[in-house]
């Protein structure tokens, strides 16, 4: 297989819509999954997503839509995973057709809940997909930035950098750079983190701590990903890089940051049931805090802010008690 070759957007939600309108301003055609029928007969319809970033226009002639995941798979050779961590299971479930022969895209910020694993290793695992034809997307890089054309930047991941070359050149446009990396379990461990302390940035945030505070908070919350990233990783990295420090830069403090209003709510006194009602978008790092705790509970390393989130969310602490507690900690 020359790769890309026929590229397929798996999702559709914002980060699939941009991810769409990014590919489709390098390619004449997509094949696009989605899985309800009427969300596609409603984006013909319109020309636009009618759930998610509906500022985006499509010439809808250049996208293949489908609402059945094994026709789509079939029929396509590079497959760009957008869903939200907590539903990938869901979807894949129904997939009957073999993805080993695939090349598959993880644009997914997330652990596989339940499994507590990396989303490259489950495709390897349940569905063979060999690890050098896994890729990942990381960031710093928000939807909403790229319906506007900001200019962004992100990291495409592989453990064979020759294969994803094609790649970089779908995922470059004047709004978008990337750069390539092998460090592929890094950039997923650290993608599913920048959400965690995001959480927390927003429940401080909601406590009214200042910017000063966030800063200290930041440089501590960097040093705590570090440390877990050095012991379940398989490569060096440099923290410092975009892919790992400015993400959760702007994981922490965009408006766009899903994660870090989740965490302003419970801040302001929300519970947490009340403010995942209220959001009307997933906040992965409630998911992810459960993941990484749980999968630290091996590797024994000093996460402080982990602890105090997972307290939060999970043991019904008092944000004000906990948060209070960990400023003592910081330096």
């Amino acid at each position: 297989m020359k790769l890309p070759g026929k590229i397929a957007i798996m999702g559709g939600g914002s980060w699939a819509t941009a991810l769409a309108k990014i590919v489709l301003s390098t390619q004449n055609k997509i094949h696009w999954y989605m899985r309800r029928p009427d969300q596609i007969e409603e984006f013909r319809q319109l020309g636009h997503n009618p759930s998610y970033i509906t500022s985006i226009r499509f010439d809808t002639e250049k996208i293949k839509f489908y609402s059945n995941i094994n026709q789509v798979i079939r029929e396509s050779d590079t497959l760009v995973f957008a869903t939200p961590s907590p539903f990938l299971k869901q979807h894949l479930k129904k997939v009957r057709t073999p993805m080993h022969d695939k090349f598959i895209v993880s644009a997914i910020k997330g652990l596989v809940p339940d499994e507590n694993m990396l989303v490259t290793d489950y495709f390897t695992e349940y569905y063979q997909t060999p690890a050098d034809n896994i890729a990942v997307i990381g960031g710093p890089c928000h939807a909403e930035e790229i319906a506007l054309e900001r200019l962004s930047y992100i990291t495409l991941g592989c453990t064979d950098i020759e294969k994803i070359r094609p790649l970089a050149d779908v995922f470059r446009n004047s709004y978008l750079k990337n750069t390539l990396s092998r460090d592929v379990a890094g950039i997923e461990y650290a993608s599913v983190l920048k959400n965690v302390y995001s959480i927390v940035a927003g429940i401080c945030h909601g406590m009214k701590y200042g910017d000063n505070f966030q800063a200290v908070f930041l440089s501590n919350a960097i040093q705590e990903m570090r440390r877990f990233v050095d012991a379940v990783g398989d490569a060096r990295q440099d923290i410092t890089d975009s892919v790992y420090l400015g993400d959760l830069l702007v994981t922490a403090y965009s408006r766009f940051s899903r994660n870090r209003i989740f965490g302003t709510m419970i801040g302001k006194g929300y519970s947490v049931k009340i403010a995942q009602l209220e959001m009307e978008m997933i906040a992965e790092g409630y998911y992810g805090t459960k993941c990484i705790y749980e999968i630290n509970e091996k590797y024994k390393v000093s996460m402080p802010i982990l602890d105090a989130l997972y307290g939060i969310l999970y043991e019904k602490k008092s944000p004000t008690t906990v948060i209070h507690k960990l400023t003592e900690t910081f330096k």
